[in-house]
């Protein structure tokens, strides 16, 4: 099935199209139908099956087709609440990819910083809204933030919403919202608490569900790397010394983090252009042309930013920090080994991402082999530890005269590494 098939209007069409997109996966396949029927969806997807582009896409076309002409600012007629400042902005960026050739304005809210910027563009007039529950609670309690004309309702991830103990900010909302709109639910998992809430506030849903991506393509080699944060940046530039490395697709964890990444490898005669949610749509698009065409020798990306890259013939991921989500994993590896392609795939982990790792291996049901044969090599007490070596027969024993056992003066077990460790 392509997205041609869905009945998803040109302008957004051609939005995908320009990000490489073009077969749905298997929840935009099942929600996008139903959500561009106006029915109420009960989801039960992960981070990484694209359940974003599932409501993001036939909300935008509804919204498009269903303009009318208003006196005065325009109302906020779609809200997405989501848990964390990260999601709001990934999500608001979707919204601002998919929806670049209509005539919508999205915008973002959150926590933590000057409240202005955001009074201001709500003034201005939106169409879309992200935001996080308290930042929003507390614009709409100043007056700033009305809903009374809101037609499509998203609650997503709500089972981390029950888990950061923002379930009574999320009923405080949808008190405040009209009854009658169509509402979108998300969650990956359903306690009795978060059913419960999809319960009430639901209307004859259609449920749709996946199982999230957990293999991982035999067509790719995995190798895993213990390193110390601070030498990560020097175990890179000792891997990309490797001239058969032609190019290689890096991931970071944010935006901040790839810049400084890109920063470092330029400063060694390595070519390098990021990739992520702060650059403008040019810029992104000229660094992956470089990238395709091999001007450019690194790309590194963040999660967001990286969907829908589909670079022919990529031989190397390298995973330069751990992801969160162990099926964002499966997701960045998966750019190489396509099409029966061989594919390689390096990845980073320190100390303080060793739970992301054991996510990772539990959720692909193997160990990532482990490579040690790099001067940055790290043990980790407690969690890398190296085979134990086979002990020696014991030597025969002489009879002691005086009935004494004989008592060994060595402890097995605590043979010295060569070179100095770090350990955690």
């Amino acid at each position: 099935m392509q997205f041609t098939d869905l009945g998803i209007i040109k302008p957004i069409l051609n939005a995908l199209t320009d990000e490489g997109y073009t077969k749905p996966t298997p929840i935009q396949q099942q929600a996008i139908p139903h959500v561009l029927k106006g029915k109420d969806i009960l989801g039960c997807a992960q981070t990484g099956t694209g359940k974003t582009a599932a409501f993001a896409i036939p909300m935008l076309q509804l919204l498009s087709q269903n303009q009318v002409q208003t006196v005065g600012r325009k109302p906020i007629r779609a809200l997405i609440l989501t848990p964390t400042r990260e999601l709001a902005i990934q999500i608001q960026e979707s919204f601002k990819v998919y929806g670049k050739n209509l005539q919508l304005r999205n915008y973002v809210i959150f926590g933590g910083v000057n409240q202005n910027p955001q009074v201001d563009a709500i003034r201005r007039g939106i169409d879309v809204l992200v935001a996080t529950p308290g930042r929003l609670l507390d614009l709409m309690n100043q007056g700033f933030i009305q809903l009374n004309q809101l037609e499509i309702f998203v609650l997503d991830e709500a089972d981390r919403m029950l888990d950061m103990g923002f379930v009574h900010d999320v009923k405080r909302i949808i008190a405040k919202i009209p009854t009658k709109r169509q509402t979108l639910f998300f969650s990956a998992t359903m306690p009795n608490e978060i059913q419960a809430l999809a319960n009430s506030i639901l209307r004859n849903p259609v449920k749709v569900e996946v199982a999230p991506v957990s293999s991982t393509a035999d067509t790719i080699q995995q190798s895993l790397f213990y390193v110390s944060k601070e030498n990560k940046k020097d175990l890179l530039a000792h891997i990309l010394a490797d001239k058969s490395i032609e190019t290689a697709l890096v991931f970071t964890r944010t935006k901040h983090g790839a810049d400084k990444l890109v920063k470092h490898l330029v400063k060694l005669g390595i070519t390098a252009q990021a990739i992520h949610g702060n650059k403008t749509q040019n810029a992104r698009q000229n660094a992956l042309t470089n990238f395709k065409n091999r001007t450019t020798r690194i790309l590194v990306a963040t999660d967001i930013a990286a969907r829908g890259i589909d670079v022919d013939e990529l031989t190397h991921v390298i995973n330069y920090e751990l992801p969160e989500v162990p099926e964002t994993y499966v997701h960045r590896i998966g750019r190489t080994g396509r099409a029966g392609n061989s594919g390689i795939s390096f990845s980073f982990c320190e100390a303080e991402e060793t739970s992301y790792l054991r996510s990772i291996q539990k959720l692909i049901g193997k160990n990532i082999p482990v490579q040690e044969n790099h001067p940055y090599h790290e043990i980790f007490e407690g969690f890398t530890k190296r085979p134990a070596k086979p002990s020696r027969p014991a030597r025969p024993q002489r009879p002691n005269a005086g009935g004494n056992s004989a008592k060994s003066g060595n402890k097995s077990g605590n043979a010295k590494s060569s070179g100095p460790k770090r350990r955690y």
